[in-house]
């Protein structure tokens, strides 16, 4: 066993760890846009520790660009689908008021809805 090997079991393992604490937010935390903070960040995090771990077990195989292009179609995606994600949630009125500091999105929902596209955003 190399320290290649010793360092991608660490990665993975590592990232293992990540995607599981993913999982028991998203199951746990109590409103959308919680549950798509866990969903997004340490899963993203976790998945290309998985990913690099692999990669670093795999150095010099065909299969080390495939991984490489997940990784890039992951944290090009996560980001997108996260902000989709929660303008949905606060469309639909499925959050909870009480943990919101900030409300940015105020008032730009009822722009759109009455059609005055012309108003400039805040």
């Amino acid at each position: 066993m190399t320290a290649f090997d010793v360092i991608a079991a660490v990665l993975i393992l590592g990232g293992s760890a990540l995607a599981l604490t993913a999982a028991i937010g998203v199951v746990r935390f109590p409103d959308t846009l919680s549950r798509m903070h866990a969903a997004t960040k340490p899963q993203v995090l976790g998945l290309l520790l998985v990913l690099l771990g692999a990669a670093l077990r795999l150095r010099g195989h065909v299969d080390v660009g495939m991984l490489i292009l997940t990784g890039l179609f992951t944290v090009i995606t996560a980001p997108v689908i996260a902000n989709r994600v929660g303008q949905l949630a606060y469309r639909e009125q499925n959050i909870r008021d009480d943990l919101m500091t900030t409300d940015e999105m105020h008032g730009l929902a009822d722009d759109r809805e009455s059609g005055d596209h012309d108003s400039p955003r805040r």
